[in-house]
C-alpha cells in the first residue's frame, strides 16, 4: 500500500530555516511527481511546490518563491521541502502527497482534488 510519511517539522524563529521529509513506503517515488502542501488553522489547503518524477518543479504559491525549495533523492525514496526565511505566516501543518491517477503520476497535478494519496502531515510553527 502507497504510504507517505512526513518528517521535520517544529518550532523555530521568524527568519529561521527547516527542511521537511517526505518518505515512501509501499512503492518507489522514482517515477512518481509529489507535492507538498500546508493547512494553516481556520484555512483552507493550499499547495506549495510540487516536483516531478524527473526534477521539474511547479509552484503553487507565490508567498513562498524565492524562500522554498523541493528537491528529491530517489535512492532514499525521499522528497524534501527545504524552507527559509521563514515568517510567521508560513505556519501550518505541512503534508506532501502523490497523484491519484497511475496513468498521470509523473507529473505535476492542477490542483489538490488530483492528489490520492496524503501523509499524516507535520507542525511548522514560526514563531519568536
Amino acid at each position: 500500500q502507497l504510504q507517505l510519511v512526513e518528517s521535520g517539522g517544529g518550532l523555530v524563529q521568524p527568519g529561521g530555516s527547516l527542511r521537511l521529509s517526505c518518505a515512501a513506503s509501499g512503492f518507489t517515488l522514482d517515477y512518481y511527481a509529489i507535492g507538498w502542501f500546508r493547512q494553516a488553522p481556520g484555512k483552507e489547503r493550499e499547495g506549495v511546490l510540487c516536483i516531478s518524477w524527473n526534477g521539474g518543479t511547479t509552484n503553487y504559491a507565490d508567498s513562498v518563491k524565492g524562500r522554498f525549495t523541493i528537491s528529491r533523492d530517489n535512492a532514499k525514496n525521499t522528497v524534501y521541502l527545504q524552507m527559509n526565511s521563514l515568517k510567521p505566516e508560513d505556519t501550518a501543518v505541512y503534508y506532501c502527497a502523490a497523484p491519484r491517477s497511475f496513468s498521470y503520476r509523473h507529473t505535476c497535478p492542477n490542483g489538490a482534488g488530483r492528489y490520492g494519496y496524503w501523509g499524516q502531515g507535520t507542525q511548522v510553527t514560526v514563531s519568536s
